[in-house]
């Protein structure tokens, strides 16, 4: 019996590439420019990400239910990672960025709520992938110990490039200097 579409999914699918498209927009660069480029690093994420919603909108099977558990797991990760990793208040009870790569001040408010977005969205794409959810959980607990390792230290990789070479998507790490 098939099931409809992974909604949740596919709206975790879009906050998380919301998140990466606001990062480069916002002149702070994407995760893995400073090893591989942005134009590839760009391509790949785009590419990754429309292939799984188109994936995340046909029919489910548990085989399907797995593998998009483990990335909600891995969308929630990356939230906490923010949410537990850069200097956060509280909103009306919500966790809320003061600053986060090189962002402060009026780009953190659509910044935030792409974050909780794609954090309501992972949650919900996890209870929508019904039994599987474990999977979720599992990979939630994998990956967040390794962002919260790995985030300081792709950060200080992007300062550094933006350093060296300047250039208009790294444009806010640049004036770090």
């Amino acid at each position: 019996m098939s099931l409809p579409s992974r909604p949740w999914t596919r709206i975790g699918i879009l906050g998380m590439a919301g998140h990466l498209g606001y990062e480069l927009a916002a002149g702070v660069g994407v995760p893995l420019a400073p090893r591989l480029g942005v134009g590839p690093a760009v391509l790949g994420y785009a590419a990754s990400a429309g292939a799984a919603y188109v994936a995340a909108g046909r029919l489910r099977s548990p085989r399907g239910d797995q593998a998009f558990a483990a990335a909600n797991g891995l969308f929630l990760a990356a939230v906490l990672g923010h949410y537990t990793s850069w200097p956060r208040t509280t909103r009306r009870g919500l966790p809320w960025l003061e600053e986060c790569e090189g962002m402060r001040g009026p780009v953190m408010g659509p910044y935030n709520l792409l974050l909780q977005v794609s954090g309501v969205a992972a949650v919900a794409g996890l209870v929508e992938t019904r039994r599987r959810w474990r999977w979720g959980a599992a990979a939630c607990a994998v990956a967040l110990p390794a962002l919260r390792w790995a985030t300081p230290r792709e950060y200080a990789g992007l300062v550094q490039q933006a350093q060296g070479r300047p250039r208009w998507w790294n444009r806010r790490l640049a004036a770090l200097a």
